[in-house]
């Protein structure tokens, strides 16, 4: 696939990125594309290499390895390198259903895992693929397919989030009346506001909300099920429902000071800045959340670097980034060979925004917070840190990150974020439906997505755990082609 000497011929390059000075000052998009002419050679660097790890999306050693959707990466990229755009985009949505997301948020799993990076630089996997949709999407060339025929069956999918959507419209396109049903205010879930719109402009998800309605899907949005509607009326008017909530669940820090004003969960904040952002049209954006604040964000994961990110847009005094792991290597060790997703030192938009504003990365490894400090008013005025160090449990044998006596420390901060991940599914839903859930929270499934409750199905965060878009995609798809079968006694999805 590409050209046979391609790797040897041309180095990896990839589209510029908007410097760091200029790009703080909006909340757009800063990593443009490259021209055609020049995707084209990256797509030759694909080395039709005998076994392609890049699509094969397998556990090793516990993590992700390849594409979780098997996109046909080799076939793509050799059509990219011949210039047949349209070819390349029908084979892309054969496996893929929102491209346009993934080529940028997704870490790309399938670049992680290219033999061509196995000694040399990677294929730009993302950057093709990301080619491949913009270039259909300006051809007229994206469509949801509108159904001649109609099933007679009607699925309810509650979250219109990654695997929600995912899950609607192959439904929809097999000829199921489908409805999804959104408790924010515009549709999208994590993709509208758990995700900064500098990372992912929300008019791309309008676009594709557009299609889909033109489809035949239909939205209800403020509609908070569990709560504003019942989960009864949902099993009594369609024949399936697929929960696709998500994980949103937030883990707390649970500290002395804990109810200091000042303190947030990172997907509250982030959320308030994208909703505000949009309904003012981004003139102008809600400085007055971080403006001249000292801020700590607790926790090193992308949320937390999209925190980093949006309160340097919003002019914050000082950013801090608390990580209770040590600091990763900057290069692979021997025992994380490849194509094991790559445990290394990564650096964000974020952080490098960070390292331009303040002069050094605002991670700090092996340190959490042991104590919010708060004024007469209750306002958040500081926070006391303390380092951790890493011990083995002797019962269970697993590393666990203990804390440093006598290492604590007084910071100010007049703003705390926490990004400390998820714990699963939310408890008012799962227990309107009367789904069990795990021991971490997440809706049990029988081997595939059919829950303990006849007609309820879970995909995505919900079922998984918090995970990435492109998992949630890939949990979407295979749960709508369960429950076609379901309905139809066979399925051709």
């Amino acid at each position: 696939m590409g050209k046979t000497t391609g790797f040897l011929e041309y180095e990896r390059e990839t589209g510029e990125v908007r410097s760091e000075k200029v790009r703080v000052k909006d909340f757009y998009e800063f990593h443009e594309s490259l021209p055609l002419k020049d995707q084209i050679k990256q797509a030759a660097r694909c080395m039709d290499c005998g076994i392609p790890f890049c699509q094969a999306g397998v556990m090793i050693a516990g993590m992700a390895s390849g594409c979780p959707l098997h996109n046909l990466i080799p076939e793509i990229n050799d059509l990219v390198y011949r210039g047949r755009m349209e070819e390349a985009y029908r084979r892309l949505s054969v496996t893929h259903s929102f491209p346009e997301f993934t080529s940028r948020v997704c870490p790309a799993l399938c670049e992680a895992a290219c033999t061509c990076g196995l000694h040399d630089e990677p294929v730009s996997t993302k950057e093709n693929e990301k080619a491949v949709i913009e270039y259909a999407y300006e051809n007229d060339l994206v469509c949801e397919v509108t159904p001649t025929v109609r099933t007679g069956k009607k699925v309810a999918v509650v979250g219109s989030g990654p695997s929600g959507l995912a899950a609607a419209q192959l439904l929809n396109k097999r000829g199921h009346e489908v409805t999804v049903y959104e408790r924010s205010d515009r549709p999208g879930g994590l993709l509208r506001y758990g995700i900064p719109n500098m990372k992912l402009d929300k008019s791309l998800i309008d676009r594709r909300i557009s299609l889909m309605e033109k489809a035949g899907i239909h939205f209800v949005l403020n509609a908070d099920v569990g709560k504003d509607v019942s989960a009864s009326e949902l099993t009594r008017k369609y024949d399936k429902v697929i929960l696709a909530c998500g994980a949103s669940n937030p883990r707390d820090i649970n500290v002395p000071g804990r109810d200091a004003k000042g303190v947030r969960f990172a997907v509250d904040f982030l959320k308030e800045v994208t909703k505000r952002l949009l309904d003012d049209g981004f003139n102008a954006p809600p400085k007055e959340l971080a403006e001249g604040k000292n801020v700590i964000v607790i926790g090193g994961g992308d949320t937390g670097n999209d925190c980093v990110g949006t309160c340097i847009r919003l002019g914050a005094k000082t950013v801090t980034q608390l990580e209770m792991m040590p600091e990763p290597p900057e290069e692979r060790l021997k025992n994380n060979p490849w194509p094991e997703w790559p445990k290394v030192l990564k650096t964000d938009y974020g952080q490098e925004e960070a390292i331009w504003k303040f002069g050094s990365d605002p991670r700090i490894y092996q340190r959490t917070v042991k104590e919010f400090i708060k004024d007469k008013k209750g306002d958040l005025k500081g926070a006391v840190i303390i380092s951790l160090k890493p011990e083995k449990n002797e019962k269970t044998g697993r590393m666990m990150m203990k804390e440093v006596p006598g290492s604590e420390e007084t910071v100010k901060a007049e703003l705390v974020l926490i990004a400390a991940g998820f714990l699963g599914s939310e408890k008012y839903v799962t227990d309107a439906f009367k789904v069990e859930t795990d021991q971490r929270t997440n809706v049990k499934t029988e081997g595939g997505f059919k829950t303990s409750n006849d007609n309820i199905y879970a995909a995505g965060d919900m079922r998984r755990g918090q995970s990435l878009v492109v998992w949630a995609i890939s949990e979407g798809r295979k749960a709508a082609k369960e429950v076609d079968e379901a309905l139809m006694g066979y399925t051709n999805l």
